[in-house]
């Protein structure tokens, strides 16, 4: 860190996030250590999310805050021009609608130095209809002796709870633009498949991931296809990890055929 701020760029994609924005963009500022750049990228949003963005600097506290729209290319590609506009070492992901707790970076930070580790993310709580509920990241990653292989199996890591150093990120290519949902958990095991690679989820929720109709985890349809695509691409790689089997391969599909059926 230097001085007050953590040496963390905050990447934020935007779409159509005019009523969000500014609540995520706050929970940046009321970090208990603030990050030095938040970087957000209007993804083609035809409201009012980048002048909300732009109302909102006068309230950054000292915090840099770049931001930059593009033409409508999904937030995989919003996400990797952010990443090749930032300046600092470690990336942490907030989605524009949702939000953080403020202790985040702070413990986040903590955990990533005492182990040396890679990537840091934590449990979170769901928000729906205005209750709560906690994603259990910790619990689901323990159901296997292979966290990896928790992870290709059950997803385990929601984004918004990351903090990642920014060259294992372009080491494994970035966020894949061409995958609508799953980008993330492709990502994750793209990183954490890395020899050498150490992470750690920790039980603390220190988010709150916004549940809301039209988003784009909303569509089954959209999600079981490419989720599909995803477990295909990895299967091969799992299967030769310790506790790998084709049986992993097929827990992923049927997981994935239970959420598009339930409509989660």
């Amino acid at each position: 860190m230097t001085g007050q701020y953590a040496n963390i760029s905050v990447i934020i994609p935007a779409h159509q996030a005019e009523d969000t924005i500014e609540i995520a963009l706050g929970s940046v500022v009321s970090q208990t250590i603030p990050p030095k750049e938040v970087i957000v990228i209007d993804d083609g949003s035809s409201d009012c999310t980048i002048k909300r963005v732009e109302a909102f600097r006068s309230s950054m506290h000292g915090i840099d805050l770049i931001a930059r729209r593009q033409s409508r290319m999904g937030a995989g590609a919003a996400r990797n021009n952010a990443i090749r506009l930032s300046s600092e070492s470690i990336l942490a992901f907030l989605d524009a609608d949702d939000e953080w707790l403020p202790e985040h970076i702070e413990i986040s930070l903590r955990h990533m130095c005492d182990g040396n580790h890679t990537l840091t993310a934590h449990n979170e709580w769901l928000v729906k209809d205005q209750r709560e509920s906690i994603n259990d990241s910790l619990g689901r990653l323990k159901e296997r002796t292979d966290p990896v292989l928790s992870i290709f199996c059950k997803g385990c890591i929601s984004t918004s709870t990351v903090v990642v150093k920014k060259e294992a990120v372009f080491t494994a290519g970035g966020f894949d633009p061409g995958l609508v949902n799953g980008q993330d958990v492709d990502l994750w095991l793209a990183i954490l498949s890395a020899p050498r690679t150490t992470f750690v989820i920790f039980d603390q929720p220190l988010s709150r991931y916004n549940i809301r109709s039209g988003s784009i985890n909303s569509n089954v349809t959209r999600r079981y296809t490419f989720f599909v695509r995803i477990a295909l691409t990895w299967a091969g790689d799992m299967i030769k990890r310790p506790g790998g089997s084709m049986c992993a391969l097929w827990f992923r599909i049927t997981a994935i055929h239970y959420e598009a059926v339930r409509g989660l």
